[in-house]
């Protein structure tokens, strides 16, 4: 897939307010559905409001839209950033479970939808640190 800005994948999407959608619908569920309770919900706080901003802020700059995260933070440092967490392959089969379904309940393209799964689970097979 081409990532120029008409043709990326945060544009494809719908831009800032389909990708705060996305963000929103994989929080609701995470907290919500027991299947993603251990250990997924449990690594993050009580109040997912913080969680939610950083990782639309994120995937913002990810996806080819602004780079809003890089901006306000700084180079994201994924693993470093997630090295306090027990981030295994449980942890990752339930964070792409979840963001799947948020993604299937979006409105997409079929090849977009295959590109962000692609690109989304190769991300979450770097994140694990055990």
């Amino acid at each position: 897939m081409i990532l120029e800005p008409e043709t990326s994948p945060y544009t494809l999407l719908g831009g800032e307010s389909a990708v705060r959608a996305l963000v929103n619908r994989f929080y609701d569920l995470m907290d919500s559905e027991a299947e993603w309770r251990s250990p997924l919900r449990e690594m993050h706080p009580a109040d997912l409001t913080e969680s939610k901003e950083k990782l639309f802020l994120f995937l913002s700059g990810w996806l080819g839209g602004p780079d809003l995260y890089v901006e306000k933070f700084g180079h994201p440092r994924l693993r470093a950033r997630h090295a306090s967490f027990p981030v295994d392959d449980q942890a990752r089969d339930q964070w792409m479970a979840c963001m799947l379904r948020s993604m299937q309940e979006q409105e997409m393209s079929p090849e977009v939808y295959t590109h962000l799964q692609t690109a989304l689970q190769r991300t979450a097979d770097f994140m694990r640190n055990r």
